[in-house]
């Protein structure tokens, strides 16, 4: 990381099928490999079964409001203070919770034993849509985290 310069922020790409930035954005997290095109076909055959299972939400809508139920607010660093380390509570930034949204999704999705990755995938959307599964419960842990170390909240400056 250079220490003279900020690195420039790119404009964010939007998606061609749903004019998303938000799904974009998954789908490059999504990819492996550089195959773009397998990440697509398998983020819009997910869309099209969570648009099934969501009742009269769009597909799009059921997405945003999923990754919005596993967005944290708070998280813990590690902060060291005279020899011994705390966890400290911080508020997590909005790109930043975006992100990791984004990466307790996939991994839960990936650990999911469904016939193929659209199909689990399109799974993990509706338990985060109806707020249960994995990766809500990734987000529950990390605000439990966060309030047990909450006495240690002063060492943040």
């Amino acid at each position: 990381m250079s220490r003279r310069h900020r690195a420039v922020k790119r404009e964010q790409q939007i998606d061609a099928q749903y004019g998303s930035a938000q799904v974009a954005k998954f789908i490059n997290a999504l990819m492996k490999d550089g195959k773009k095109e397998v990440a697509e076909k398998v983020m819009y055959g997910a869309l099209t079964r969570l648009e099934e299972g969501a009742e009269g939400a769009s597909a799009l809508e059921a997405f945003q409001a999923s990754i919005k139920n596993v967005f944290p607010s708070l998280e813990v660093k590690s902060r060291r203070v005279g020899g011994s380390t705390y966890q400290i509570p911080v508020e997590v930034r909005e790109e930043r919770r975006l992100s990791l949204a984004i990466r307790w999704l996939i991994e839960s999705a990936r650990k999911r034993n469904e016939k193929s990755m659209g199909a689990a995938l399109a799974g993990e959307f509706l338990d985060a849509f109806h707020n249960r599964g994995s990766a809500v419960k990734k987000k529950e842990d990390t605000h439990k985290m966060a309030e047990a170390n909450r006495a240690f909240a002063h060492y943040m400056w």
